[in-house]
C-alpha cells in the first residue's frame, strides 16, 4: 500500500503543478487504533507535505495546524449550587454535538498565525469548538457552560492544545504527534491539516482514523449495536438469574 502511494506521488505533483493553489498530502502513522483490555493509549504521528507549484511570497513561509477530532456526541451539563446549605443541581445546558476528543497542534501559537474570525471558522483551538447548544440560548450562560465543558475535558486529557506541536522542515515537510489517552471514545476520527500563510488558510486536507474495540469487549459492543433487542433481552435474563441465585443463597444462609 505504501509503495502504491509513493507511485502516485509524481502524479500528484504533476497535478499540483497545473494548479495555482498549493495542496496538502497528509499521512498518519496508524489509520486504525485497536482498543484492547488494558489499553493505555496511543501515540499518533501525523505527517505530510505541502506541494506548492508557484511558491509563496518571498519572506513568507507556511504554518501548519493539525486538528484531531473524535466522534461527536450529545451531552448534558449540570451546574451545582449551594441551596439552603446543600449542594444541588441548579442549572443544566444541553449540547447536540460535542466532540468526544479534540486536540490541536500547531507550528506556532494559533493567535500568532490567524485572526480570531479565521480561527473560529476552522475551529483552530478549544476556544473555538462548535458545540451546537440546544434549547433556550442565553449567551452568558452558554459561555459559562462551554468553559466548564472544555475545562472538564482538558483535565481528562480529552481536549488539548500544543502551540509548538508541529515541526516543519525544508519549508514543506511537517510532522506532529498527538497522544490518545486510555479513556478515548471509539469510533471514526478525523485529522484535519491546514497550511496557512500571511494569515490565510491556503490549503487543507483530511485523514481518517478508526479507533475500534477488539477482543471480547469489541464483540460485546458490536453485539449491543447490531442486535440491540437480543442483547437487551439477554441482559434482563442474566439480571433475573443473578437475582434468583442471590435470593436462594440468602434463603439457605438464613
Amino acid at each position: 500500500m505504501r509503495a502504491l502511494k509513493l507511485l502516485f506521488l509524481p502524479i500528484i505533483f504533476l497535478f499540483a503543478s497545473a494548479q495555482r493553489e498549493p495542496i496538502l498530502v497528509p499521512e498518519v502513522s496508524q489509520s486504525r487504533v485497536e482498543v484492547r483490555q488494558g489499553f493505555t493509549g496511543a501515540d499518533l504521528l501525523l505527517y505530510g507535505a505541502v506541494i506548492d507549484p508557484i511558491g509563496i511570497e518571498e519572506g513568507s513561509e507556511y504554518d501548519i495546524v493539525v486538528v484531531l477530532k473524535g466522534p461527536t456526541e450529545p451531552i448534558r451539563l449540570r451546574e451545582k449550587d449551594r441551596i439552603a446549605g446543600i449542594w444541588m443541581n441548579a442549572e443544566t445546558s444541553d449540547f447536540r454535538s460535542a466532540p468526544s476528543f479534540f486536540a490541536v497542534a500547531s507550528s506556532a501559537p494559533v493567535e500568532a498565525i490567524v485572526d480570531e474570525r479565521t480561527a473560529a471558522i476552522y475551529e483552530l483551538g478549544t476556544g473555538f469548538i462548535q458545540l451546537s447548544p440546544s434549547g433556550d440560548i442565553d449567551p452568558e450562560k452558554q459561555a459559562r457552560f462551554t468553559e466548564g465543558l472544555v475545562d472538564l475535558r482538558r483535565r481528562q486529557e480529552l481536549y488539548k492544545e500544543d502551540p509548538e506541536g508541529v515541526r516543519i522542515s525544508e519549508g514543506v515537510l511537517y510532522q506532529a504527534r498527538i497522544e490518545l489517552p486510555s479513556n478515548v471514545t471509539t469510533g471514526p476520527y478525523t485529522a484535519e491539516t491546514f497550511a496557512i500563510a500571511n494569515g490565510r488558510v491556503l490549503a487543507s486536507a483530511t485523514a481518517k482514523i478508526d479507533v475500534e474495540k477488539v477482543g471480547l469487549e469489541g464483540r460485546v459492543v458490536r453485539a449491543a449495536e447490531e442486535r440491540s433487542f437480543w442483547y437487551g433481552l439477554l441482559a434482563i435474563i442474566l439480571s433475573l438469574g443473578m437475582g434468583w441465585i442471590a435470593g436462594r443463597l440468602f434463603a439457605r444462609s438464613g
